[in-house]
């Protein structure tokens, strides 16, 4: 068995399959990789993201803010969500907000120049929505107590 072919098979298969959305862009910001699980979470085929802007899935009013991050992690090959989790909003296909949370990773290339971003997303609007559902709740009974 080749052991490389293999490994190389193996990677594909657990991106494609992955139940969080996988995604790679490049230094501009375009889209260059979307999984299955990109495609249920936020409503678009690979075939309708490729090649186009990751405005897709970003809110409006948080991508000058965004644009400023990504292009200074690219420019500085460095971010500390490689190692910690962001927490941020983005928009499905429908225009619904979903709130999710990523890691990123730095995608060198042979000169250690940045090639782009990968990123592990993850949906957490349910969990979100029970945090905020528990908060109002305790805030409720506070209130009862002070009353």
């Amino acid at each position: 068995m080749n052991s490389a072919h293999t490994h190389r098979q193996l990677c594909q298969k657990i991106v494609e399959d992955s139940s969080d959305a996988i995604m790679f862009t490049d230094r501009q910001g375009l889209i260059r990789l979307w999984n299955r699980g990109a495609e249920r979470m936020f409503g678009y085929t690979a075939a309708e993201v490729m090649g186009r802007s990751l405005d897709l899935i970003i809110p409006e009013n948080l991508r000058g803010r965004h644009w400023d991050g990504y292009f200074r992690v690219i420019k500085d090959g460095t971010s500390r969500y490689s190692t910690e989790m962001l927490t941020a909003p983005a928009l499905r296909k429908d225009g619904t907000r979903i709130s999710t949370e990523f890691a990123m990773v730095l995608v060198p290339g042979e000169d250690d120049t940045i090639l782009g971003v990968a990123a592990v997303i993850r949906d957490v609007s349910a969990r979100w929505q029970r945090e905020k559902d528990l908060k109002e709740r305790i805030r409720e009974l506070e209130a009862q107590l002070v009353g």
